[in-house]
């Protein structure tokens, strides 16, 4: 069907000899990835397998350009009917589109037999340099094997200094005597060219396990004489396979495979043990210098006079035992994230994140580096109210004598292995599509609910209670922006599974007399899919409803949220709104998963003009290791900044200038073991906790009674797919009944306003209040029948 995604085929069976492509050129139409709003016109530029793009052919014949895509390492999916060209470049989807027929098929065409031939290229000269690193020299070349000798005599000149000098004639001698520095400047060159040839390197092995192991799309049946182990799907090129050769091609091919992968490992494990060596001799260079210098401030015989010499000592050693831990280097999955700011946002990410974002070009509306890094070490923590902040209460709108009760802090069962899932089958062909219709394996979860993930953005409701005891209009603005921010901390860990989707009716509650807030939601809608939830406080009042469009590209999963998110504070009759950013989860088949967040909100008070908030979510630049960025605008009436907001999503929130900001948030620390269990925060695993006593005044319907998140949580996920499945059809058939009837869900506690959003009804506590019997709930269904559900069924 022309107006459905195909994906488009790639190198089929072993090498061949395929022709050089004609360069392609021409404008093309760009989706904005930010701020995710309309397309502009780029020129593209087509070589070899190559797609180069800037805003003119002269911009791309002086280098200047805006992105680089290898089409060959892409998923490449089109939509003949609206002329729509798709490349999952997996750290970034770019979207094409064509207005002319005919130049939408030219370009089809070139684009086909380009990337059948970069495939081709890659198979067939796997030790040829990857096009990403054109400026960087190989290890072994003659520029960097003149700096080797140097690596041997690191130590050879390193001598005390005279004890007899004042703190700054120190500094100046170590600065004047010390060339270590420059041979680990060099040094770190060599490792980051090590680095470089390593990634190659896996490429290479990566373009020869699927040129000979993965089927293709339309070649899934295995033949009976080939070994069904012995094939396997994967994410950069789902195309590649030798389903279509013969016996005879396939065991000579496979030989030449073995004996080409391994050399690629005797290469790899020979540049690593190198890169190894060259990393031990830099640290030890960097220790040895930290040594020195902290010796000639140490022993100083007077008072220092310099500033920057006392400034120095201090950094010293405040930072003394900072610099001697280890820093894994792995994406997102770091425990050091929650560092002191100067660590966190101002340290070097490693060399797997900046490939990753290596030909990220989605930033053009940005060309400036982030300031981020300037940030010092001496800010100031939660001083950032005028004084009249209260300590937090331990009661908001709750029921008087409500315990409170120790609530557990780990998970009963670890997330189970889904390795063997195959998710390019379940995804293959809903490129493009809208996947909340899709049905996807229990595997796959997290034992929490959509419901429940609504909740978790009121992790760090104290912000909204420090807002509620503000004064000034623009210092509650800050700490609103900052309570958005921090809904999406929680979400830095959490790639490895998505939440279980609502059955319709289903609802939650989460009584926090801890907090100061009470929480409800339902499901109000199942097709299109729509949660509310409603929250309040004796402070502040919360509300919203949102779908959420979840889209598929081929390598990468896109979660575009629709609705408006509503607090209010009856203390100044403060109405504030705001929208949602898009998350995108890269690597979903292959590779270390990882979250990006990216757009804008407008954060705007409804029932005041005086000031109005921005804060972009920065998407990743090739350019700039730095990920996870926030920055932010609070303006008054005419438009003039009076603070600004920077940090990181899942780190930290400042407010002001580098580098005397103040903090206004900062990430609470991870469990123990949180990498075992999904990823989740402490309040995360609250969330889905059962007592006893609690369970009799739930109603039927509320998630933790659902027995199939149930049972993935206790860690059986064979039994909760079965459940899964059952309560899947109880809602189909429960949904034909309804058509059949001509009838239409109406939900119990939320109706549609005016303005066709989803509000509360007010009426969830007062009837849990006034329950006559906690053994059952009397609830109103659609065709306005008495119906009466026991807490021991399904939510259904």
């Amino acid at each position: 069907c022309d107006d459905s995604w195909e994906i488009v085929e790639g190198l089929r069976g072993g090498f061949g000899n395929v022709l050089e492509p004609q360069k392609q050129e021409g404008f093309m139409l760009k989706r904005r990835k930010w701020p995710m709003k309309g397309w502009h016109k780029r020129y593209f530029f087509l070589d070899k397998g190559i797609l180069k793009y800037g805003k003119c052919c002269a911009d791309i014949e002086k280098g200047k350009l805006h992105g680089c895509i290898d089409v060959g390492l892409s998923v490449m999916a089109i939509k003949k009917k609206a002329k729509c060209i798709d490349l999952d470049a997996e750290e970034n989807i770019y979207h094409l589109k064509i207005k002319s027929q005919e130049l939408f098929d030219e370009w089809v065409s070139k684009l086909r037999h380009h990337r059948l031939y970069r495939q081709n290229e890659i198979a067939m000269y796997p030790n040829e340099k990857s096009f990403y690193y054109p400026h960087y020299p190989s290890p072994n070349s003659p520029t960097l094997a003149k700096s080797a000798p140097m690596r041997k005599v690191y130590f050879s000149t390193t001598q005390p200094f005279p004890l007899s000098c004042n703190s700054q004639a120190k500094v100046t001698a170590w600065l004047q005597s010390s060339d270590d520095m420059d041979k680990c400047s060099k040094d770190l060159s060599v490792c980051d060219a090590y680095l470089l040839e390593l990634h190659h390197l896996l490429q290479c092995m990566e373009i020869l396990h699927r040129t000979y192991s993965a089927p293709s799309i339309q070649a899934l049946q295995v033949p009976g004489c080939m070994s069904s182990g012995s094939i396997r799907l994967h994410a950069s090129n789902p195309n590649l396979s030798t389903a279509a050769l013969g016996n005879d091609k396939a065991d000579t091919e496979s030989l030449d495979s073995a004996f080409d992968v391994a050399k690629l490992q005797e290469d790899f494990c020979r540049i690593a043990t190198n890169l190894h060596a060259t990393m031990k001799t830099a640290l030890s260079s960097l220790t040895s210098e930290r040594e020195r210098l902290k010796q000639c401030l140490d022993h100083e015989t007077c008072p220092p006079t310099s500033p920057q010499v006392v400034g120095l000592k201090n950094s010293l050693s405040t930072k003394q035992e900072s610099v001697d831990e280890s820093h894994p280097l792995v994406h997102q999955v770091s425990n050091e994230s929650r560092a002191s700011i100067a660590e966190s946002l101002s340290e070097f990410f490693d060399a797997q994140e900046v490939l990753l974002s290596a030909s990220s070009s989605e930033n053009e509306a940005s060309e400036d580096d982030s300031y981020i890094s300037d940030v010092s070490d001496n800010i100031s923590m939660d001083n950032f109210s005028n004084g009249t902040e209260r300590e937090r209460p331990n009661s908001g709108p709750v029921e008087e004598g409500t315990a409170l009760c120790q609530r557990r802090s780990r998970l009963p069962s670890p997330s189970p292995n889904n390795s063997t899932i195959s998710l390019w089958n379940i995804l293959r062909n809903n490129i493009g599509k809208d996947l909340s219709k899709v049905a996807m394996p229990v595997q796959l979860n997290e034992p929490l609910n959509t419901l429940q993930r609504l909740c978790e953005e009121l992790e760090y409701s104290e912000l909204l209670d420090r807002a509620a005891n503000t004064r000034d209009p623009f210092e509650r603005m800050v700490y609103v922006a900052t309570f958005v921010v921090s809904g999406y901390a929680s979400s830095y860990y959490r790639t490895g599974g998505k939440p279980f989707n609502p059955v319709l009716g289903e609802t939650y509650e989460c009584d926090r007399p801890d907090k100061g807030f009470r929480f409800v939601a339902e499901q109000v809608s199942h097709h299109p899919p729509i949660s509310a939830c409603h929250a309040e406080s004796k402070d502040f009042v919360f509300w919203q409803d949102v779908r959420c469009k979840n889209k598929f590209w081929g390598k990468s999963m896109e979660i575009v949220p629709v609705g408006t998110t509503h607090v209010t504070l009856p203390e100044f009759g403060d109405h504030y709104e705001w929208n949602k950013v898009t998350s995108c989860i890269h690597n979903i088949l292959s590779g270390q998963r990882w979250i990006e967040h990216y757009g804008e909100i407008s954060i705007r008070n409804s029932s005041s003009d005086v000031c109005q908030c921005k804060v972009t979510f920065v998407k990743a630049k090739y350019w700039n290791s730095s990920v996870n960025e926030v920055e932010g605008t609070v303006t008054d009436q005419k438009g003039k900044v009076v603070h600004r907001l920077f940090g990181k999503w899942h780190e930290a929130v400042f407010c002001g200038d580098p580098p005397s900001a103040t903090c206004i948030w900062r990430a609470n620390a991870m469990p123990v073991d949180h990498e075992q269990y999904y990823g989740f925060t402490k309040f995360a695993v609250e969330l889905n906790e059962l007592d006893p006593s609690l369970k009799l005044l739930l109603p039927p319907t509320d998630t933790r009674l659902r027995v199939d998140q149930r049972l993935l949580e206790e860690g059986n996920p064979e039994a909760a797919e079965e459940q899964k499945q059952r309560i899947e059809q109880l809602q189909r058939e429960r949904r034909r009944i309804l058509e059949e009837n001509n009838l239409t869900h109406q939900p119990n506690f939320f109706r549609k306003s005016k303005d066709d959003t989803w509000v509360s009804k007010n009426t969830y506590w007062e009837l849990r209040r006034t329950l006559a019997s906690p053994t059952q709930i009397l609830l109103c269904c659609g065709d306005c029948r008495s119906t009466t559900f026991h807490p021991a069924q399904p939510p259904l």
